[in-house]
C-alpha cells in the first residue's frame, strides 16, 4: 500500500528531511508533499504574481490564500497529515492544517515538545497519534505501510 503523507508546520528545521530519509531508508512506498518551505517565496507570492499592495494586511492576504491553494490540495490528497509544532515560532498555519485535516478526517499526526502539550491540547485530541520526535513518526508511517516494526 503506497501511502501519500503531507508534512505541514514549522519550516525552520529539516525535520522534514530526516523522515523522508528514514523512511527511504526503511524502503516504504510514501509519497510525501509539504508547503513551500522557503518563507520569504511563502510570504511574497502573492504579490510576486499578483502585483504589489500598499497595506501589508493585503500583502499577507494574497499569499495566504495562494499558499492555502497548494495546501489545501495537498491535505486533501494526503492519507496522513503530520504536522510538526516547532520550538520558536507560533505556527498558526500549522493549526489551521491540523484542524483543515481533521474536518476532512484525515488521519493526523502531531509533533510537539512536552512544553506546548497544554496549548495544543485541543489539536492533540483530534490526532490518532501525539509524538515527540521524528522516530516516532517514522515508526508509525513503517507500522501504517507495512504493519511490521524494527527499530
Amino acid at each position: 500500500m503506497k501511502l501519500k503523507v503531507y508534512l505541514s508546520g514549522e519550516i525552520h528545521t529539516n525535520w522534514r528531511d530526516e523522515i523522508i530519509d528514514k523512511c527511504n531508508s526503511k524502503n516504504l512506498e510514501i509519497e510525501f508533499s509539504s508547503p513551500t518551505t522557503n518563507h520569504e517565496l511563502s510570504d511574497d507570492v502573492g504579490v510576486k504574481i499578483l502585483g504589489d499592495e500598499e497595506k501589508k494586511f493585503w500583502h499577507d492576504n494574497k499569499g495566504a490564500k495562494i499558499n492555502a491553494i497548494r495546501t489545501r490540495n495537498s491535505i486533501e490528497k494526503a492519507d496522513i497529515v503530520v504536522v510538526r509544532f516547532g520550538e520558536k515560532y507560533k505556527q498558526w498555519n500549522a493549526a489551521f492544517d491540523a484542524g483543515y485535516a481533521s474536518a476532512l478526517n484525515k488521519c493526523l499526526i502531531i509533533m510537539h515538545n512536552d512544553e506546548h502539550q497544554h496549548a495544543l491540547k485541543e489539536v492533540d485530541a483530534a490526532a490518532l497519534a501525539v509524538t515527540k520526535n521524528v522516530d516516532e513518526i517514522v515508526n508509525i508511517l513503517q507500522y501504517s505501510v507495512e504493519g511490521t516494526l524494527e527499530f
